[in-house]
């Protein structure tokens, strides 16, 4: 058999799995909470390694080698600041959002959790938080398509295309029957396959090459800064700047929706810190691992063969993969990179379908049986899909742009509307809503100004004016419902008699 069919096998094998766990999925989904929130029992282990499988998508196996290819280890920073980011968010924010998200009327959404915490009787938070969810999540799902199309393209020769609706059709068919359970159940496989790889491919290549100091010179040969984490020729200042908004990616984790849910589906706060130990320990290696990965890259492809130069940077781990391993080895090892990209996609998918279904058709006013809602929502999986699809027919899309774009969307529109929910008691729906509106017009307007976006990452002035003005405004319109503060009180009392569960009897 040739290369190219062992690989398929490799591949045709892992999409089989997905379905499999996709119809496992289905078969146990009866309800739109199953559907949306996996009714709240998720093991740790689980939350954790399907959050990272949906954080990390194409990025971390095509764009962030890509970038330390390109760049050096400047780009690391982005790693670093993400790694940081969520230690946080696993310490500071999912505790209290799994205990305060039930207390709050049993929320399974972050628009409705935002609506029922600050007594929005008016709807127009949940409305808005929704909007933002599936204006910014088309961006998203389009930059895992744009990924997986360059993946068939740059790894069989296929045409961009004919990628982007493979994968586009077989993440949909899981997603779709499967829900959030089955998402999660196929983020952590992917999850694992990701792990794996991220350390073989590294592994592999350097005992093939010979000795890491040969690799070292070589990658240096090739740029003498590659390893200076702090290169740069604009001045201290300027450098320092750089460094900073690139880092501050980790600011945008207070605020994705298809990972905080996964701490909303914990079986209690309690399994925070055990799922904070699994999270960190994943992205440490991983990290290291794509880092690694891209470094060797530098030093086999820039050689005196000039044959082996390569056009695209973002392809850097599939080209090394083909290159080191058996063709049905290297087939599992391309798989992870799909595995990147559609546990990402999937998560979001699901997000969506909530935002539709629980967001924007059941504030109708409209009485729907549990039927009726899960058609629904694979309703609003397939439509958010078909839009991601269109956006991702452009194949000249660079995936960090996008992934970066939607990332500070996110970020800078519900990350500090979350942290106050969770720790400031007098944030109220107006403070909310106007914070929100300014994160998110901020990121598109200074996203689309080079001279600005060049210099400083979107995400930061986006989050810093939504929080001002959130404050401002809250305080200027305060609340005096007193529901409110005794929800408030409940869930630090909940959580300091380390409870963090309305009823953890009903846990077994």
């Amino acid at each position: 058999m040739s290369e190219t069919t062992y690989q398929l096998i490799a591949i045709g094998v892992y999409f089989a799995a997905m379905l499999a766990i996709g119809y496992y999925a289905y078969t146990r989904t009866r309800n739109i909470d199953g559907y949306m929130l996996a009714e709240r029992g998720l093991h740790p282990a689980v939350a954790a390694l399907s959050a990272n499988a949906a954080d990390m998508s194409g990025w971390l196996l095509m764009g962030l080698p890509g970038a330390i290819y390109a760049s050096g280890l400047i780009e690391s920073w982005i790693a670093i600041g993400l790694t940081v980011g969520a230690w946080l968010n696993w310490k500071f924010v999912a505790p209290r959002l799994r205990a305060y998200t039930e207390i709050a009327g049993d929320s399974i959404t972050i628009p409705s959790f935002f609506g029922r915490r600050l007594r929005d009787r008016t709807n127009l938070l949940r409305i808005v938080a929704a909007l933002v969810i599936l204006a910014f999540f088309t961006f998203y799902v389009s930059s895992g398509m744009v990924a997986a199309g360059k993946f068939f393209e740059s790894s069989f020769g296929w045409e961009y295309l004919h990628g982007v609706l493979l994968v586009a059709a077989i993440t949909l068919v899981y997603t779709l029957f499967g829900g959030f359970l089955g998402a999660t159940l196929t983020d952590v496989a992917q999850g694992l396959l990701m792990f794996a790889a991220l350390v073989a491919v590294p592994i592999v290549a350097v005992f093939t090459m010979g000795s890491p100091g040969e690799i070292v010179d070589g990658a240096q040969a090739v740029n003498p800064d590659v390893f200076n984490l702090f290169a740069g020729s604009d001045g201290a200042a300027l450098l320092a700047l750089s460094i900073f908004s690139t880092a501050a990616w980790g600011l945008g984790y207070f605020g994705q929706p298809h990972i905080i849910v996964r701490f909303m589906a914990l079986r209690s706060s309690a399994d925070a810190h055990y799922g904070r130990i699994v999270s960190t320990t994943w992205m440490i290696i991983t990290a290291l691992g794509a880092i690694t990965t891209a470094l060797i890259g530098i030093a086999y492809f820039n050689g005196p063969d000039p044959a082996k130069q390569i056009d695209d940077p973002e392809t850097v781990f599939l080209l090394l993969s083909q290159i080191f391993f058996h063709p049905l080895v290297a087939g599992f090892v391309l798989a992870a990179v799909l595995a990147a990209i559609m546990s990402t996609m999937s998560s979001q998918l699901v997000v969506c379908s909530s935002a539709l279904v629980e967001d924007l058709v059941n504030l109708t006013g409209r009485k729907a049986s549990d039927k009726a809602l899960l058609v629904y929502g694979r309703v609003g999986v397939l439509v958010v899909a078909l839009v991601g699809l269109v956006l991702a027919l452009d194949p000249d899309s660079a995936i960090l742009e996008l992934v970066a774009f939607a990332w500070a969307g996110f970020g800078a529109a519900f990350g500090p509307i979350v942290l106050l929910s969770l720790y400031w008691r007098r944030l109220t729906a107006s403070g909310a809503i106007a914070g929100m509106v300014v994160g998110a017009v901020t990121v598109f307007v200074w996203g689309n100004i080079d001279s600005l976006s060049d210099r400083m990452y979107e995400i930061v002035p986006g989050f810093a004016l939504n929080l001002l003005v959130a404050v401002v405004v809250s305080l200027l319109r305060p609340t005096t419902d007193p529901e409110i503060a005794a929800e408030f009180d409940r869930m630090e009392q909940e959580l300091a008699d380390g409870r963090g569960d309305i009823d953890l009897a009903r846990q077994g």
